[in-house]
């Protein structure tokens, strides 16, 4: 671009925030992006802020000069930083009253050159001394010593570890004047909002730096003013969340206890000072300071947790910390508990691995009381109409709820809390929203309660299965979840199976119960295998009819999962039948979608079809001897003509054709060498769809067919063929500009394809080929496995070694062929 005039630069400014055109705002954005990548944007804006015309095209110039500092810094010569450097703090002096957001841009471009420009030394020194006499000049200043420690882990700043360790040292050395020139602004300034705001917001900052000398602080007046404004009833929200900000990175900082004490006990009792503050936020209502509370309280928990695990009780392992987390849990909005959450998992799971039955003892009523508390925030609205949602805000705080039950329930432990909810219930006569809100938490416990000889969960089962239909919606829903989690207790007494299988039933042909339903009857299946092998034909039953239920995606697979693995406990004499019937429904449908002419050239999609046949291969594993026809064989060869004519058809389809191979890949997995008579057809469909459409996943396909058959005497010269004729078209996809970053599936399936089959050649040369090949393929065979498919998109292999490395393997597997 050539050197644009500053009235055209403004022009552009303004046409990008007035211009009424939409496409005029378009090309202004383009241009002036074009100018900030360009050398002849440092005097554009250096111009434009000289001018001072508007707010607008300050912002842009101020913006513009700290994007060229953070990334363009090095199309400066050296001897021009001093000068850039006093042009910039000219700027930010006469623009001060302008507006905000440009002091923080100019600020952050001062803070950017002062952490890149090696020469400033002692930046902070020589801007205390340049303004801090200066009363206007104060809020720049503590904006500017507000963004420098943010900015020194800034990610868009190109400086080495060594600089950045240069400039912490550096910051650390004159922190405390910081934190004098701060304490000195709330002097002079008196009760100022605006200015106490910028103060705590720039203590915060050092605070999260951590350089801050622990001595220093714990004697500073400044920490006095923080926890006197968290006690004031008057302090507005704004000043409130800054404090609070501020208070929360003091306590992050110290976390390391034993090395910042001085501090650590001014912080712990300045903190234990607020209790009556959080009451007063909670008798105003005030929920924004109540959550910022909870936020102190939980981070003082977080900051002395291991402090208060090993000596409870005593010093600042004082247990008023957690009896200021169960007052936030009285408070009605789930909101304010949902804080603490963190804290009590890194509690259970201290206390797990100390497995000291003292100490659990100690901590064990505070648990309790968690719980109570808990199971009366899951509870739903009294007028609250429908199931519970899982997808809202308040489903997936009971989500969440559930888990942090289930990660602390042992220090209170499962039987002793489930027989006390189920009390509750058994006892009184509670509300429904009270009913599903125990209902909803004995099922989170249930599975860790011991099913051995337990006569409360039996009862518990058999008092579910009784509810009426008239109950409220969401506690049937509910109390199936219940019955879906005490699957153990099931297996462990039959006599209930029927009775809880007519439960669900009842469930599954109710619109809003249906998924729920089948969620159970998939966790029955899954545990009780061998019970349900007598219920075998109402699973069919259900199966054939399933698109007649109002079931999700995932619940209609679930249920076809359970009916495979109960299939797989069938004698073998009966399950090639049963197999049959049960992908019946799934091959017709797939039939009938390829008998019809495609609408406006485009075929119906059958990926429904194929992912319900992949989960019943994939969990059909009968018990097959050796030397038995396996029995799933004939209904796979019977089935492989629609999956060959589905794949013809959907071939250019990368989304179906991935389904195709993975149905494809699970039944070759589910009857193994069984599967032998489709490896000849399968490759040539194979290797002839990919010669026009490259998809990746046939380079997954063949790597499974390599595990199954690679050792096979007769499938060994076909399989290497097959390697060969895949490598041809993926070199020429992968030789493409970016070609490898633009397709990592490719390089990675391309790999495990390779190295599976030159695996199982190296295997057989262990055995019978010579002792030099041995060790060539037992070095190949150690290289470390390809990193994940998102690392590798970052960081690909370049051609050169990819190419080099696939031919080498190529020819040790001709070599291993040979012997």
């Amino acid at each position: 671009m050539e050197k644009p005039t500053v009235a055209l630069v403004y022009q552009a400014v303004q046409a990008l925030y007035h211009d009424p055109d939409p496409a005029g705002k378009e090309r202004a954005s383009v241009w002036l992006g074009e100018l900030q990548r360009s050398m002849y944007a440092w005097e554009m804006a250096d111009q434009l802020l000289q001018l001072k015309q508007d707010v607008e095209s300050c912002y842009f110039a101020a913006q513009t000069m700290k994007m060229k500092i953070q990334t363009s810094f090095f199309e400066l010569p050296p001897e021009t930083h001093i000068a850039l450097r006093d042009s910039l703090l000219s700027h930010i002096q006469s623009l001060k009253d302008l507006s905000p957001i440009i002091v923080t841009q100019l600020a952050l471009a001062i803070a950017d050159l002062a952490l890149q420009m090696a020469s400033w030394k002692g930046c902070v020194h020589t801007l205390i001394e340049k303004y801090s006499n200066d009363v206007s000049s104060m809020t720049f200043l503590i904006e500017i010593l507000t963004v420098l420690p943010e900015e020194v882990h800034s990610r868009s700043l190109r400086i080495g570890a060594n600089r950045r360790t240069e400039i912490i040292e550096d910051l650390a050395y004159y922190s405390s004047t910081v934190v004098t020139l701060l304490m000195t602004c709330v002097e002079k300034s008196g009760s100022n909002e605006k200015m106490l705001i910028k103060v705590f917001r720039c203590l915060g900052s050092w605070f999260n730096l951590g350089v801050l000398d622990s001595n220093f602080m714990a004697n500073n007046q400044l920490l006095m003013v923080l926890f006197q404004v968290l006690q004031r009833d008057e302090t507005s929200t704004n000043l409130h969340e800054a404090a609070s900000d501020c208070v929360c990175s003091a306590l992050y900082a110290i976390e390391n206890v034993d090395t910042h004490m001085p501090l650590a006990l001014q912080l712990f009792q300045g903190v234990l000072t607020l209790e009556t503050a959080y009451h007063m936020a909670v008798a105003r209502e005030d929920l924004d300071k109540v959550l910022n509370y909870c936020r102190i309280f939980t981070e003082l928990c977080e900051t002395f947790l291991e402090t208060t695990v090993k000596s409870p009780g005593q010093g600042m392992g004082d247990l008023r910390t957690l009896e200021l987390l169960l007052i936030c849990a009285g408070h009605p909005q789930y909101e304010v508990v949902e804080i603490s959450f963190n804290f009590w998992y890194r509690l259970g799971e201290n206390l797990y691995k100390t497995n000291d039955p003292a100490l659990h003892g100690i901590f064990r009523p505070y648990i309790q009381r968690l719980l109570h508390g808990l199971a009366r925030h899951c509870q739903l609205d009294p007028d609250h109409e429908g199931i519970p949602e899982d997808t809202d805000d308040f489903g997936e705080f009971r989500m969440r709820v559930s888990d942090l039950v289930k990660d602390v329930i042992f220090l209170v432990g499962s039987m002793e809390c489930f027989s006390q909810l189920y009390s509750t219930l058994k006892e009184g006569n509670p509300p429904w929203e009270v009913t599903e809100a125990v209902l909803f938490i004995m099922a989170a416990i249930a599975k860790s309660v011991d099913p051995e000889n337990n006569p409360t969960l039996t009862e518990v089962l058999e008092q579910v299965v009784l509810l009426p239909e008239t109950v409220h919606i969401a506690v049937r829903y509910t109390s199936i979840e219940l019955v879906g989690e005490m699957s153990e207790v099931v297996d462990r007494n039959p006599r209930f199976l029927d009775p809880v299988l007519n439960y669900l039933m009842k469930g599954l042909r109710e619109k809003t119960l249906a998924s729920v339903a089948a969620k159970a009857i998939h966790n029955i299946c899954s545990v009780c295998r061998d019970h349900m092998a007598q219920h075998f034909q109402g699973l069919l039953d259900i199966a054939r009819a399933l698109d007649s239920f109002a079931l999700t995606t995932e619940a209609a697979v679930g249920l076809l999962k359970g009916t495979a693995l109960v299939l797989a406990r069938l004698p073998l004499e009966k399950i090639a039948e049963c197999l049959s019937d049960l992908c019946a429904v799934q091959v017709m449908a797939l039939k009938k979608l390829l008998s019809q002419d495609p609408s406006n050239g485009k075929a119906a999609d059958p990926t429904v079809w194929l992912d319900r046949l992949a989960v019943i291969f994939r969990h059909t594993n009968p018990i097959v001897e050796n030397g038995q026809t396996h029995p799933c064989q004939k209904v796979i060869q019977e089935i492989w003509p629609v999956l060959s004519q589905t794949l013809n058809t959907h071939q250019a389809d990368n989304r179906i054709v991935e389904r195709c191979c993975r149905c494809l890949r699970f039944a070759v997995r589910c009857v193994g060498k069984g599967s032998a008579s489709l490896l000849q057809p399968l490759v040539t469909q194979m290797v002839s769809v990919y010669q026009v459409y490259p998809h990746s996943c046939f380079l997954y396909l063949g790597s499974i067919l390599v595990d199954e058959y690679g050792m096979e005497e007769g499938c060994r010269q076909g399989l290497l063929d097959m390697l060969q004729a895949l490598c041809m078209p993926t070199f020429q996809l992968l030789e493409q500009p970016n070609g490898l970053r633009n397709h990592p599936d490719t390089v990675d399936d391309l790999f495990r394809l390779a190295t599976r089959r030159l695996s199982s050649l190296c295997y057989r040369g262990h055995h019978t080929g010579p002792p030099g090949r041995q060790l060539q393929c037992h070095e190949v065979r150690q290289r470390p496995h390809p990193h994940g498919r998102q690392q590798r998109r970052e960081s690909a292999p370049t051609k050169s070694n990819l190419f080099q490395t696939v031919n080498v393997g190529l020819s040790l597997l001709q070599t291993a062929q040979n012997h």
